[in-house]
Order: C-alpha cells, then sequence, then structure tokens
C-alpha cells in the first residue's frame, strides 16, 4: 500500500504516513465521511484552525513565535490562515450585500454631495478586497520595521508572516461579530467603525507580547507607528493630487480631497 500524497510505501495497518503526515484514507468518499471531515476539521476544538483562532486571541505569541521558529504542525501557517480569511471575508461580503445591504452603506459619514463618490469608493474597495488585504500585509510590515528600529527581534520576512495571521484573525473576527450584530437587528455599519479602533489596540496587544514590552515602550511604539501610516496615507494622497492637477482635474481633485477619509475607512473595513 502506498501513500495516495505522497506515494510512499506504507504498512498496511498504518493510519498515517510516516513521510509526510497524511491521514490514510481507505473508505470510498460519501456525504456521511465527507460531513465528518467538515466537522472534524472546523467544528472539533481540538482542531487546528479552532485553535489558531482562539489561541491568537490568548497568546498570540505561542502561535506565531513557534511558527517563525520552525515549529509547523500545531497552528495552521499564516499562507493557509490567510487564505481562509479570504474566503470567509468573501462570503461574508455576498451576504451583507444580499440580505443586509444597509450594512454597506457609509453615507453618515460623507461630506454633503458625495454620494456619488461614496458610492464608487466603496465599489471598489468591495471588488478589489483580496488584493487590498494582501496589499497592507507589506505596508504594515514596513511599519513595524520602522517603528521597532532598534529591536532586532524580527526581519522583515518574520514581521510579513506576523502581518499575515494578524490582518486574518482581524478579517475573520470582524466578518463573525458584524453578521451575527445583522442577524440580531444592530447597525452593523456603525459597529464596524466602533471596531476599527479595537483592532488597532489588538495588534498592538500581539507586538507587546511578540517583542516583550512594558505598556510604556509598547505606547510610544505604538504612537510612531500611526504616525508613519499618517505620513503614508498623506504621501499617497499628495501624489494623486499632483497626478489629477498635472490632468487638469480641479473639481475631481477638491472631491477626493473630501472622500480621501471615507475612502480609507472602507479599505480598513473590508481588507
Amino acid at each position: 500500500m502506498k501513500c495516495k500524497n505522497c506515494h510512499s510505501p506504507l504498512n498496511f495497518e498504518s493510519d498515517y504516513c510516516h513521510a509526510c503526515g497524511g491521514k490514510v484514507i481507505r473508505n470510498r468518499l460519501n456525504f456521511k465521511n465527507l460531513f465528518e471531515h467538515i466537522s472534524e476539521t472546523f467544528f472539533n476544538y481540538d482542531n487546528t484552525v479552532l485553535r489558531t483562532l482562539i489561541d491568537l486571541f490568548r497568546r498570540p505569541e505561542q502561535v506565531i513565535q513557534p511558527y517563525i521558529d520552525g515549529v509547523r504542525k500545531r497552528y495552521v501557517n499564516p499562507v493557509s490562515y490567510f487564505a481562509l480569511a479570504l474566503t470567509i471575508s468573501g462570503l461574508y461580503l455576498l451576504v451583507l450585500k444580499k440580505f443586509y445591504p444597509e450594512t454597506m452603506d457609509f453615507s453618515f459619514i460623507s461630506a454633503p454631495g458625495q454620494e456619488e463618490f461614496q458610492r464608487k469608493n466603496l465599489s471598489f474597495v468591495q471588488e478589489y478586497q483580496s488584493l487590498i488585504m494582501m496589499f497592507y500585509i507589506p505596508i504594515y510590515a514596513f511599519m513595524a520595521r520602522i517603528s521597532f528600529l532598534g529591536l532586532p527581534k524580527f526581519n522583515y520576512t518574520e514581521l510579513l508572516v506576523i502581518f499575515m495571521y494578524l490582518q486574518a484573525q482581524i478579517s475573520i473576527v470582524r466578518a463573525i461579530v458584524v453578521l451575527m450584530a445583522c442577524v440580531f437587528g444592530l447597525r452593523g455599519d456603525v459597529l464596524s467603525l466602533l471596531l476599527l479602533p479595537v483592532m488597532v489596540f489588538y495588534v498592538a496587544f500581539c507586538l507587546r507580547r511578540l517583542y516583550g514590552l512594558s505598556l510604556g515602550q509598547m505606547f510610544l511604539r505604538s504612537l510612531l507607528f500611526l504616525a508613519i501610516f499618517g505620513i503614508l496615507f498623506l504621501t499617497a494622497s499628495i501624489i494623486v493630487g499632483i497626478i489629477m492637477y498635472l490632468n487638469g482635474d480641479y473639481e475631481q481633485l477638491k472631491q477626493a480631497g473630501k472622500t480621501a477619509y471615507s475612502f480609507q475607512t472602507h479599505a480598513l473595513f473590508y481588507s
């Protein structure tokens, strides 16, 4: 008998492959064992997905640091966890658009007369949501690299792993919380905005545990992180403004300045 995954020879009584660790499947696929597999994967407390989700809240350093150090089996790896987050976020947007479209209306934070720009911003963010989620990760890693200068505990690649985990965790939890709020008749759009500072505190909490900093040290590093974020956002806005100015789009330039904050809010909400 051979492993169906890596084709290594196996003993007939083996339940797992000694080479790749894959489970030996003997029965033909049917609804019963398919349901058992899904239940075991997603609803069993001891499975790696749920354990990763819980421990990223309880003790994020025990999930992320071991992976960086070479432990690969205890928790879901960051790429798979991020892929799961993309899937859940896509389903989340689909459900909101179908059943709770009012949750996706951020007109209460837009300036009067900016409804059309608001609609275009929201449509753009929804259409390219997956790309935006991936785009933020290297930016956050770069910001952290500068913010934690003098603390060479993690290199840039390791920071990419850290923020892949954190971005995925935030996206999954936000989707669950907002959908539950909508089911119980609460304002999901307002709740999503209220979650933004919570997300900032969560990231600061995780980085503090990973770097082993005191509250005072983490507060100063967080201020620097937010300052860098503001500088990057302002720089991007200026570049866009210059391009629009050179193209002669004076009216669009004024409109863009008024809706910049709105677009950034959408991007943070859906990424």
